[in-house]
């Protein structure tokens, strides 16, 4: 088996401006909020929080952010066959693909690990190796309807979001809504939507331009007490040992 290259992860937003790229490396855009539009060799796609996409190695490419957005993005070393192992060679064939629930769970674990300190070069070269496996593991579907939803859930966390609210913008019903949820993202509508105030709330006690009860309104929690309730059960932590700590480890949001 060829040695697993380097990579190296990032936290990036784009911006309205398309801009165009060419390099030797391959790299992943793996939205986890927000929308991005990537035009690949002449192939345009839309990433949202359930579609990402991988750039061959040499590749043109231009993306642009249709509003606020924020992607994983990963830098993998364009090593000798490592993309013919097994299946990835199709992620090359068919560069844009859905994010089913096992390359989710594996997105929101390193957005959190990123966001609160520096990432250590081999957690993400063991990371790497897994997404790619999940990626192709992911069966091609049509687009689904939760895509414009959960776009619009990760770009407004902190509206009024019921249930019903979400069945509403998604054109469907309240059972289907939990179905598809349960079936593509592995979560029921309600938990997934706190991970994602969570998200929000994370990223904003890094940028620490907000009090901790700020932070707590804008990410969507009804008052500094339910922030640190989340916050604890999720990550054993409060508001305000989160933020010293990413203070202490010199983390900046991108």
């Amino acid at each position: 088996m060829p040695e697993i290259p380097a990579a190296d992860i990032h936290l990036r937003s784009y911006g309205a401006q398309r801009e165009s790229d060419r390099h030797a490396f391959a790299q992943l855009v793996l939205p986890v909020a927000g929308v991005v539009m990537l035009d690949i060799e002449g192939r345009a796609g839309r990433l949202d929080p359930l579609h990402g996409a991988l750039v061959a190695p040499g590749a043109w490419h231009a993306q642009c952010g249709a509003g606020s957005n924020r992607s994983i993005v990963v830098d993998i070393e364009a090593g000798t066959g490592f993309f013919a192992q097994g299946d990835w060679q199709r992620l090359l064939e068919r560069p844009f693909t859905p994010l089913g629930p096992a390359a989710r769970k594996l997105l929101e674990y390193m957005a959190l690990m990123a966001g609160a300190w520096q990432v250590r070069p081999g957690l993400v070269q063991g990371w790497v190796p897994l997404l790619l496996d999940a990626l192709a593991d992911t069966p091609v579907r049509p687009a689904s309807r939760l895509a414009m939803l959960c776009a619009q859930i990760e770009a407004e966390p902190a509206q009024a979001w019921t249930t019903e609210s979400m069945a509403r913008h998604a054109g469907i019903g309240v059972s289907r809504l939990h179905a598809l949820f349960r079936a593509e993202l592995d979560a029921s509508p309600h938990a997934w939507l706190m991970a994602r105030r969570l998200d929000r709330a994370c990223e904003l006690l890094v940028a620490g331009n907000l009090s901790i009860a700020e932070v707590a309104l804008a990410a969507g929690f009804a008052d500094q007490s339910a922030l640190t309730r989340a916050l604890r059960a999720a990550l054993d932590t409060t508001p305000a040992a989160y933020r010293r700590a990413s203070l202490e480890n010199g983390t900046k949001t991108l």
